[in-house]
């Protein structure tokens, strides 16, 4: 070496050398793969009582619309808006932002709900 901490371009490159020779005698390491059966224990071993009690977001939209903010600020009590849907279409189902199915609006006693009529396809 010339000076204390610096290496010529040749020591450098003996050295590189050195370690690409090290690097090739060595065998390559493969990571541990999980056999298919172990994946199927593992699957079948899940507990899916905890997902049951996740709570889930349903939204029923009876119809959309678009307005311009003049038009919302002039809503007063009794104001109609009207909707891009006709009345008896299908009312559509969301689960957390997502169409499930369709159905139509029943009234049970005092309270609104939805008979569903159609499940979309791949709901999730």
């Amino acid at each position: 070496m010339i000076e204390t901490g610096k290496l010529t371009q040749d020591e450098i490159d003996a050295l590189l050398a050195d370690h690409k020779q090290e690097s090739m005698n060595q065998p390559f390491q493969f990571a541990e793969l999980v056999p298919d059966e172990a994946v199927e224990k593992i699957t079948d071993n899940m507990n899916l009582d905890l997902l049951l009690d996740i709570p889930l977001e349903i939204v029923v939209e009876l119809g959309r619309t678009k307005k311009k903010i003049s038009e919302v600020l002039e809503l007063t009590s009794g104001s109609i808006v009207e909707l891009d849907k006709m009345s008896g279409e299908p009312v559509d189902v969301f689960v957390n932002n997502k169409l499930i199915a369709r159905g139509e609006v029943v009234v049970i006693e005092e309270h609104f709900g939805v008979r569903i009529k159609e499940i979309c396809q791949s709901p999730l």
